[in-house]
């Protein structure tokens, strides 16, 4: 980042990250895929998601002012936290951002007469002033099991320096894949779709390699022929193939 800008007041950009990942998961029976989404929604409850945005939060050095969660019947659950963060003028103070705030919601997602059960996960975060939130994405990563990953992140309006100059962007940025480990992007096919003008930036990720074993739920590879195995890996494939792109490529 070099060396730091110097500011005339508060820091007024709007830093908003949204982080979206798919879990694809294979379970042939509707019972399978209804026991799946039970498992899943009793892991990513609204417990262990409040202590992901926890995490979270400590980590872009915010303040928490107030959590809001929520489990729903028949699945899913949602988690808001209220963020603010260390106010310029005074130091002591705490500046209450009505646009700092964290929130996670789950799409757990399944069809009787597919193969395949989805547990969709979508993180938005948006901060003001210092605050950006892209340093958060390996933890985001690890913390789901990530198939398929679409981060778009924006920066919007303008402040000034010392000297009255209007600054669109306060830090460097070419794609938000610069903030993501080689070793974690080296598991993935990545594209960027950005619009520097408009400090837009969207990139999109896909797993390269599908370990069967990762994808069965109550099932052993071994269970499985091996033309039958290879069959899965296929659905799977397509399956993440028109997530990842957005369309209907096979049909389904």
């Amino acid at each position: 980042m070099g060396e730091k800008l110097k500011l005339y007041g508060f820091n007024n950009l709007t830093k908003a990250l949204s982080f979206n990942i798919y879990d694809v998961c294979y379970a042939k029976s509707a019972k399978e895929q209804k026991e799946y989404i039970a498992y899943i929604d009793e892991q990513y409850n609204s417990e262990r998601l409040t202590k992901i945005l926890r995490m979270l939060t400590d980590m872009i050095g915010a303040s928490i002012l107030n959590i809001s969660y929520q489990d729903y019947e028949p699945q899913g659950s949602s988690v808001t936290i209220l963020m603010a963060e260390e106010s310029m003028i005074p130091k002591t103070q705490l500046a209450h951002l009505d646009k700092s705030h964290v929130t996670v919601h789950t799409y757990p997602e399944y069809h009787p007469e597919t193969s395949i059960a989805t547990f969709r996960v979508d993180i938005d975060v948006a901060t003001c002033g210092k605050i950006t939130p892209l340093s958060t994405l390996d933890y985001l990563i690890g913390s789901f099991d990530s198939d398929i990953i679409t981060m778009d992140y924006r920066v919007r309006g303008f402040t000034r320096d010392i000297d009255g100059k209007k600054c669109f962007l306060d830090h460097g940025i070419t794609s938000i894949q610069d903030f993501i480990n080689p070793e974690i992007k080296d598991r993935y096919n990545a594209v960027d779709i950005n619009v520097y003008e408009a400090n837009l930036f969207h990139t999109k990720m896909i797993v390269k390699e599908i370990e069967l074993s990762n994808y069965l739920f109550h099932k052993n590879v071994e269970e499985f022929p091996p033309e039958v195995q290879m069959e899965i890996k296929t659905n799977l494939r397509q399956e993440m193939m028109e997530i990842f792109s957005g369309r209907n490529v096979y049909g389904q």
